[in-house]
């Protein structure tokens, strides 16, 4: 099963072959992305070890959404043993987010 994720906007895009999903994931991306890939795998009929390649939206979008996508896709083609692609169809080791432009990090307070 073909695998594409676009966690870039508060709306999070899943393909499954050639069935898409919409979350609105909002600030829960991190706390919930599993459940979500692992509930639309469930209604397909098929587990994470069904995933046969992995494409990412790799940006510009969201800081913390790239990077947590980015993160959860990497780990699971490492698992998996899997290719993984970016959203220009390059067959990439691990993805590297594109945030075009610099991380906004604002100073500690104290």
């Amino acid at each position: 099963m073909k695998m594409y994720l676009d966690t870039s906007t508060p709306t999070t895009i899943l393909r499954l072959d050639d069935k898409e999903y919409a979350w609105e994931s909002g600030r829960d991306l991190a706390e919930n992305l599993h459940a979500f890939l692992r509930d639309k795998l469930a209604e397909n009929g098929a587990e994470l070890a069904d995933i046969s390649e992995i494409t990412f939206f790799s940006g510009p979008g969201s800081f913390t959404g790239l990077r947590i996508g980015a993160a959860v896709v990497n780990a699971l083609a490492s698992e998996l043993d899997v290719p993984l692609y970016d959203h220009h169809g390059n067959k990439v080791p691990v993805i590297l987010p594109d945030y075009a432009r610099e991380a906004n990090i604002s100073k500690p307070r104290k």
